[in-house]
């Protein structure tokens, strides 16, 4: 690549730089970029490259892979059900110290980077209020899951004073109930709740897909939210993509612009997504919005 086709691809970065400066971002990350150590540096990198440009990157990771790999260090079986960890006080206790430690190896990677990162968790200043999770329809055989959480509140204070003093928060999936018990959460769901407390410019969910799939199993570059309701209600989403894009709805309802669902396993995926016109995933619009090239466009020349 030669010096000016790299002032090229740094230019047309521009109009995006200064589109988002200042904005806060909320990413979800987890999937397989969190096993590949490459990926994971590369993710801390990018991160503390939007939060030294001006942006306000808040990351929520997940961790079921490092949960499950604790669990059977120590003996003990995962039991699941219905897609959900059923998680006694036992299971409780592996699950927060394996996000524990991914949360303390991530954090420590964006300071590395030239971030400022600080590991958060629903305790601390009781900014994750969670309650336990309902399941819904009935069914009599359900066993007790435990404490696995549902986000009931999220008091966004903390988490605005560490953006205002240019922190990164790095959160993990753990929220406190009103009488102090802790929950374990979803963290695609978690993202989607912060991300709409903190009236953020754009949700990030980082998979190990390459977005959001259609009846033909081609990803859709851009999906509007009616759209997506129908690729739910006819089972083509499916699998761990289902509480992706129910975060993703959510969030767009409430306000969030843009939810983008990527792929991790590509090396830059966030900066590719954040900074390029192209982008690497699926993006879910509000079906009020003016179409979402003409959209992007005006937004852009107007900052």
């Amino acid at each position: 690549m030669t010096p000016s086709q790299k002032a090229g691809i740094l230019a047309e970065a521009l109009p995006y730089l200064r589109a988002f400066h200042g904005k806060t971002l909320v990413i979800r990350f987890g999937g397989a970029a969190m096993a590949d150590p490459a990926l994971k540096t590369g993710f801390a990198r990018d991160v503390a490259l939007l939060r030294l440009v001006g942006m306000k990157p808040v990351v929520v990771h997940g961790g079921g892979w490092g949960i499950d790999a604790l669990l059977a260090r120590m003996g003990m079986d995962a039991q699941r059900y219905r897609g959900h960890r059923i998680t006694d006080e036992r299971t409780l206790n592996v699950v927060e110290m394996a996000l524990s430690e991914l949360n303390q190896e991530l954090t420590s990677l964006i300071n590395r980077a030239g971030g400022r990162a600080v590991g958060v968790d629903g305790h601390d200043g009781a900014c994750i209020v969670a309650q336990p999770l309902r399941l819904t329809g009935d069914d009599a055989a359900a066993p007790d899951l435990g404490f696995v959480g549902e986000v009931e509140r999220i008091d966004p204070a903390y988490l605005e004073l560490l953006l205002a003093r240019g922190f990164v928060p790095v959160v993990i999936p753990i929220g406190v109930g009103p009488d102090g018990a802790t929950y374990h959460l979803n963290s695609d769901r978690l993202a989607g709740a912060l991300a709409r407390a903190l009236a953020a410019e754009k949700l990030v969910l980082m998979t190990n897909t390459n977005g959001v799939k259609d009846r033909d199993g081609r990803v859709v570059p851009i999906l509007k939210a009616a759209e997506a309701e129908a690729l739910l209600r006819e089972g083509v989403v499916h699998g761990g993509m289902v509480p992706r894009v129910h975060a993703a709805l959510q969030a767009i309802r409430e306000g969030v612009r843009s939810v983008h669902v990527i792929d991790g396993s590509v090396p830059s995926a966030l900066l590719l997504e954040v900074l390029t016109a192209e982008g690497v995933g699926t993006a879910l619009r509000s079906e009020a919005e003016a179409p979402f090239f003409t959209a992007s466009r005006a937004y852009l020349l107007a900052t």
